[in-house]
């Protein structure tokens, strides 16, 4: 846990897992409901083939500036001058606006974007954006439940589920609030600053909180990002779906090997093996498309 702000109550909670030597690892940043630990299927598979991972739950901020700057903070204290980010949901949507907040003095390498938006006004609630931190607990949970699957799921998402409305109760009342302020207060992010970075956009063709029009508006935004697609894997995929998120994220940071923003640890990799793995993923595309 690591305090960056003069204010001791933000505190940041983190796994930092894999090699040290790394200086430009991967960052995992939650959903709403998230806390650190539901990027675990990431933690233990990434760092298992020597990659250096961090999953951070973020303090409580109540607007994006406020966040930006504290979680600059958090790289100087972690003396991390560039990284990679990996953001869900919300994440995904400060990953964009910190890489923006950062664009004069670069500090994002690249981005991979799961189930993310650009444009916070697509769930309609701006104006309801103020009013979050006066509401109960519960009244929140509630806000935030009503946007997980329902009905019939395969034992996987149904886990997954369990898992993340498990990590939604740990969270107290002002940490919710913030991050629902900070999902819904009207902000979008400003493609021309961050035109230059590598990005990957990951979403899933099932049922998720993600609108068509949402998903349909990150493409415009980065008409060069490479895209991966999960057939199914609802909110949560990085849980669910892990094996394919996983590997998505390998082929992301691939073409960062052999640099000095390379998140594995060089005598760890092994490009046959990658080839194999991105030709088998290839093939379970094309069976599962017939």
């Amino acid at each position: 846990q690591i305090i960056v702000d003069d204010d001791d109550s933000k505190i940041w909670s983190l796994y930092d897992a894999g090699p040290r030597s790394i200086r430009c690892p991967l960052i995992f940043l939650p959903p709403v409901s998230g806390t650190a630990d539901v990027f675990f299927q990431q933690i233990l598979a990434l760092t298992g083939w020597g990659y250096r991972v961090i999953a951070l739950q973020y303090p409580v901020y109540w607007d994006h500036l406020e966040f930006c700057d504290g979680f600059r903070k958090l790289l100087d204290h972690l003396q991390l001058d560039k990284v990679h980010l990996f953001g869900a949901s919300l994440g995904g949507f400060l990953a964009q606006k910190f890489a923006e907040y950062t664009h004069k003095s670069p500090r994002v390498q690249s981005l991979i974007l799961c189930n993310a938006f650009s444009d916070t006004s697509i769930f309609n609630q701006t104006w309801t954006a103020n009013s979050f931190w006066l509401m109960p607990a519960f009244m929140l949970k509630k806000i935030v439940l009503g946007n997980f699957a329902s009905g019939p799921l395969d034992p996987e998402m149904a886990d997954g589920i369990d898992f993340m409305v498990d990590r939604l109760e740990s969270l107290g009342q002002s940490e919710l609030a913030s991050r629902l302020t900070l999902n819904c207060q009207n902000s979008y992010v400003e493609p021309h600053k961050i035109r230059d970075i590598p990005v990957t956009i990951m979403d899933v063709f099932d049922q998720s909180a993600l609108s068509t029009e949402a998903k349909e508006e990150m493409y415009k935004l980065y008409p060069n990002a490479r895209r991966a697609h999960l057939k199914t894997g609802g909110n949560f995929p990085y849980l669910c779906r892990s094996a394919e998120v996983n590997l998505y994220i390998q082929i992301h940071l691939l073409q960062f090997h052999g640099t000095r923003y390379a998140a594995i640890d060089p005598s760890m990799v092994s490009a046959e093996e990658l080839e194999v793995q991105k030709i088998s993923l290839h093939t379970s595309n094309e069976q599962e498309e017939q």
